[in-house]
């Protein structure tokens, strides 16, 4: 039986403590992901306020194409517009 493959994307910036710490979690805990910052690349920027409805905040989880999670433990970081 095939096991469903999930893809995971994280939203984030390098400034953002929260993007850090929400990253280390991912890699702890060995959860393959794409990650873009959304200061550094535009069109990353672009898709992230589509995902979240114009929010600019990160970090900001995606699983198959949809938002799971924003922020990280309730904290998270105005991300430049």
């Amino acid at each position: 039986m095939d096991v469903p493959t999930t893809t995971v994307e994280l939203f984030g910036s390098a400034g953002c403590p929260q993007t850090t710490a929400l990253r280390e979690h991912l890699v702890w805990n060995r959860i393959a992901f794409t990650e873009y910052d959304v200061e550094a690349d535009a069109a990353a920027r672009a898709r992230l306020l589509s995902l979240t409805g114009g929010r600019a905040t990160v970090p900001v989880v995606v699983e198959n194409g949809r938002v799971t999670s924003i922020g990280w433990h309730g904290r998270s970081c105005a991300s430049v517009p």
